[in-house]
């Protein structure tokens, strides 16, 4: 592992200014990406820039409408919460289901959306509940956010400081998991929302992305019957060791009838 600098800042300012002046530097939330990275020589930064001791980036808050999850809050603490329980129990659920409980415990929803890996489970929930990003300088919708592989629309010296998700009228989660990693090899969140419902899909391609022939069908008949004749292309789709891409979109429309169950009750 190459040498680094490391910096533990007091607040949001002085760790977006460490980040933008500071060559190759990186932050580091629950860390369960990038150290892996480090030790395997695929990061190399200059600098890690530590963000957990800014307890102000913790804990959930509802105003009736939504619920806003600090950005270096667990997925445990997510999975645990009465709040979210109560208001979406399909984002809890999705929590539960990421990695194993030392995965649990000190990952964050943020260094996870921040990473946008394509397996990774909290892109299908923001992205399906249509979440809007919260960051020290602006809000983001979760339309506009996830752009690719490992790729989203921060910006340098930009940092998630929480993501809001409007409370749905039903929502549901499904997966497909990796045995080994937990990853999704390919994950559906389903969202009945006021304005419309929402499927996004993680684990199937380079990115989360969504579903307009399943969205369309849902918003007509929320039903897992509607969406059953419904035949994803497989042309883009990863194939690679653990599933080649017509298994991936087989599985789609599986797991999106098992997530519309799971909304039904």
């Amino acid at each position: 592992m190459k040498s680094f600098a490391y910096h533990q800042p007091g607040g949001i300012p002085e760790a977006a200014k460490l980040l933008s002046s500071v060559a190759e530097s990186k932050l580091v939330a629950g860390g369960m990406t990038l150290i892996p990275t480090l030790k395997q020589r695929l990061a190399q930064p200059e600098a890690l820039i530590d963000l957990s001791s800014l307890a102000d980036l913790r804990g959930i808050s509802d105003d009736g409408a939504t619920i806003t999850i600090g950005a270096m809050t667990p997925h445990a603490q997510v999975a645990a919460s009465e709040l979210v329980r109560g208001k979406i129990p399909a984002l809890a659920a999705l929590a539960s289901m990421i990695g194993d409980p030392a995965v649990r415990n000190r990952g964050t929803i943020g260094g996870s959306v921040a990473n946008n890996d394509p397996a990774a489970d909290y892109p299908a929930g923001t992205l399906g509940l249509g979440a809007t990003i919260v960051t020290n300088a602006r809000e983001i919708a979760a339309d506009a956010f996830f752009l690719g592989l490992f790729e989203t629309a921060l910006e340098a010296g930009e940092i998630i400081t929480g993501i809001r998700f409007p409370v749905p009228l039903k929502a549901g989660y499904a997966k497909f998991k990796a045995p080994a990693s937990r990853y999704a090899l390919v994950g559906v969140f389903v969202a009945q929302l006021p304005a419309g419902v929402r499927v996004a899909v993680t684990g199937a391609g380079a990115g989360v992305f969504r579903v307009p022939p399943m969205e369309a069908a849902l918003s007509n008949n929320f039903d897992a019957s509607a969406i059953a004749a419904i035949k994803i292309d497989a042309d883009g789709l990863t194939s690679d060791i653990h599933a080649e891409a017509d298994y991936r979109a087989h599985l789609v429309t599986v797991m999106a009838k098992r997530a519309v169950g799971a909304a039904l009750g």
